[in-house]
This record gives C-alpha cells, structure tokens and sequence, in this order.
C-alpha cells in the first residue's frame, strides 16, 4: 500500500502544471447561477467536468437534469465485498462578480499573481473540486484503487440548491456510499490544516413593509404618515438587544449549548479579536455578550440585515415618504434550531411589534437546518492522519459559522455523514472581488486528499 501511495502522490508531483491549466480552464467558464444570461455556461462547465470524469476512467458519467440546472455525476466501482465507497460532493456554480470594477484581474481569465490564481470560483469551489479529481486521478494511476468513489456535482449550491433535495431522494440507490466527502470549506490559515465539525444554519427572508398606496410629497404629507422607512428600520433595530442577543420569541429555546470542553477546544484556536478585525477591517467587533467571536461565529446563532432597499436612491435629491421599504434577512442557526420554527418566531415578532401605521409581508427565500459530524468518525480520523501527514502537524478542528445546506440533506435523506474539508484561505475573498486561491496550499490539499484514500481504506 505504501508504494501505492508513494507513486500516487509522485504522479501528481509531476503534473501539477497540468493540473493548474485544468483548473484554469474550468474557472474561465462564467457559470454563474444566479443569472439566466449564463445557462449556456452553466452547461458548458457540467459537461466539462463530466468529460474530465470520463479522462479519469469514471463510468456511468451522466449529466442528470433537474428542474434547475444539471447534476454531474460519476462512478468508479470495483465489485468487491467490504470495500468502502466515498461520495465526493461539489458545486460548480459560481458568484456574480460585481462589482466588476474592483476586480484587478479579469474574473474570467484565471489570472496567476505570485503564488496565487485569481478568477471566480478559483476558491469557492472549482479549486476544491479539481484537487479532488486530481487526487482521483493520481490514485487510480499507481493501482487499483483503495474505495469506491463517486462523484457528484452540482450547480445550483449559490441559489440555496433548490433542486438537490428532490435529486437525492430520487436517486437514494445510486448514491449509496460509506461517507461524504465534501470539500467545499476551508482553512484558518495557510499553516493550520483545517476539519470542520458543525455547520451552522440558514433561514434567509425578504421583509417588505408597506405605507401609503404610492410615494408622497414629505412636504404635504411628512408627520402625517409613517414612513415605511423608518418603520422598517425601527423594526430592525429591535431585533437584537443591548447584549447583542435576538429578540424573536422563543429564538433561543432550542439552542445547543456548548460543553465547558469544547469552549476549551475553541479558546486554543488562533481566532482572536485581532485576527478577525485583521481580516475585516473592522474598527472593533460586537456580538453577544458573553461569547468570544469564535463562539459567536462558530456555535451561536445571529440574525443579520444583508440588503436594505427604499424611496429614492439616486443622484440629487428628491423629496418623497416612500410607499415601501424593503429588508433582506438572514439567520445563521445552531444545532436543534428548526428554520420553520425559526420561520414563525420571526412572525410573532413582527406580530408584536409592527404598529398599526403599516402593512408587511414576509417573504422566504431559502434555508436549512444546522450540522454536527462527530470528529471521531473513522474518515474524519483518515483526513486528519492524512494532513498530519502533510502539513506536519495535526489539523485544528473548528466549528464553521456558514452554511452547506447538502450535509444536513445527506445526514437526512441518505443516512451519511460528512468529513467537512477544502484548502481555501480566509483571505480568499470568497464571494467578493478579487477571489483566488493560494496554490501551494492547494496542492498540499492534493496530496492530502491522496492519503486520505489510502488511509480510509486501509481502515477495519
């Protein structure tokens, strides 16, 4: 076994040139999701991948339709009793990139700076989904291979996959595996290998309020009606308290506390106050009390105004009480928050608090339940040898405050954990201009993902 490995990681040795144009290639395809202007590279990109999957000697290559964009899968099975199968999940939509003219390369032509690729999606995560295939293809070139591996691909991860849930009940069977691998998080820093244990949450919703049938003179009407503007804003600000927590009713009523061991654990990362107002150029950082902001990011729940909209935004000036205002919101919830319950706790709210001045509507855009994966899972064990092995030195495990909404649906739907990884720097500028990916930790995450075959397999 230990030739195999030896052999497997020389080949991707030897052809990491290839492997980066590969890349390259796969990134200067715009498959943007959130925009009908881009079906076309949406498709393109799908048979791309399937096309590499079938390069690599993957059978049963098929692009699934859903009623969104299709789903790329692939298979490599060798029919024995007791051999592991490992399914490898991705997407491979990608962000809008406005704004464009922030962007010092072009989004789209997977620029090379230094030690760097620049392009959308280069991190988030064609990077991680061609490390993956590229440790696929290394594997299977030294021998046969040490488990089963599947594929399956995505394209609609950056609209809050619509489609996948119905795709893995459908295809249950042909999804069958031992574990999920799934790639799409991320490192603390170039020299700190990272496995991510829990995922938080989503409930994501569009808060409309109304006022007057239409936009008034503030000259006639100012003092006379409620602006729906300030409304919402006041609104807004009543979500949270002065110690940071949300006031929904009953927000806090099923939130997984934290074991005094696992603050332990949290408190020895290297999350201080000064790295994350480092990374966002914050003046100084605020949340709830009580909680450092590892904690708040990590195992507490938030709510958040992600987008603010109404009256006249525009140059000049324009006096009008508007006749609408809008609010884009989001929570990040913990394990045992339910997003339908979370769903009716912010109605009660609004039930409570909204005056009689106004109407509102909540709209809901999209959401998922929390993930916990037990760090003793035995391929959580193999990845953590495998970085070790790698990085030399043993991988932190962390609590990650975004959400994968896939991982709470595999746990659900197929019965299957998921060992949580990727090779993206907190400094890619993940969903903002300018993203890349830090290629010497992106072939150090080849090579782990190689071992990691290796190791899984060889487990009782």
């Amino acid at each position: 076994m230990s030739d195999l490995r030896n052999q497997a990681l020389e080949y991707a040795h030897q052809n990491s040139a290839a492997y980066l144009q590969s890349l390259q290639s796969l990134v200067q395809i715009p498959s943007i999701s959130t925009s009908v202007d881009h079906k076309k590279a949406i498709k393109e990109t799908a048979e791309w991948l399937a096309d590499r999957l079938r390069k690599i000697g993957f059978k049963n290559v098929a692009l699934y339709p859903t009623a969104g964009h299709p789903v790329v899968f692939g298979e490599y099975i060798i029919d024995r009793p007791g051999r592991k199968t490992v399914l490898i999940y991705g997407h491979y939509d990608v962000q809008p990139v406005e704004p464009l003219e922030q962007w010092k390369t072009n989004p789209f032509e997977a620029t090379v700076v230094g030690d760097n690729l620049f392009g959308r999606g280069a991190s988030d995560m064609k990077g991680q989904i061609m490390a993956s295939m590229d440790a696929v293809e290394a594997v299977i070139h030294a021998g046969e291979p040490p488990v089963n591996i599947k594929f399956m691909i995505e394209g609609e991860e950056e609209i809050g996959s619509p489609n996948l849930g119905p795709f893995l009940k459908e295809k249950a069977k042909l999804l069958a595996a031992d574990v999920v691998l799934n790639p799409d998080s991320g490192m603390l820093a170039a020299d700190f290998p990272t496995l991510t244990y829990a995922l938080r949450g989503l409930a994501y919703f569009e808060l409309r309020v109304y006022g007057p049938e239409h936009d008034l003179h503030s000259g006639l009407f100012g003092g006379a009606v409620h602006n729906p503007a300030q409304a919402l804003a006041e609104l807004i600000a009543g979500m949270h308290d002065a110690d940071g927590r949300v006031t929904l009713p009953g927000y806090y009523d099923s939130v997984r506390e934290m074991k005094p061991a696992e603050r332990e654990d949290m408190a020895r990362l290297p999350l201080n106050d000064d790295f994350y107002k480092a990374q966002t150029g914050a003046p100084e950082l605020c949340g709830e009390k009580g909680y450092t902001a590892a904690e708040r990011i990590g195992a507490r729940p938030t709510l958040e105004v992600n987008g603010l909209l109404s009256g006249f935004t525009g140059q000049g000036s324009k006096t009008v009480i508007p006749a609408w205002a809008m609010a884009k919101i989001s929570m990040r919830l913990v394990p045992d928050q339910d997003p339908e319950e979370v769903y009716h706790q912010f109605i009660e709210y609004l039930k409570l608090k909204a005056p009689p001045t106004i109407r509102w509507e909540v709209i809901r855009m999209s959401g998922g339940p929390a993930s916990f994966t037990d760090p003793n899972h035995p391929a959580a064990r193999a990845m953590s040898q495998a970085m070790e092995t790698v990085w030399g030195k043993r991988p932190v495990f962390r609590r990650e405050g975004g959400s994968i909404p896939i991982v709470s649906d595999m746990q659900e739907t197929l019965g299957i954990e998921s060992v949580l990884t990727g090779f993206g720097l907190p400094e890619d500028n993940v969903h903002a201009p300018n993203e890349k990916l830090h290629l010497p930790t992106w072939y150090r995450g080849i090579d782990s993902l190689i071992l990691f075959f290796y190791n899984y397999g060889a487990q009782e």
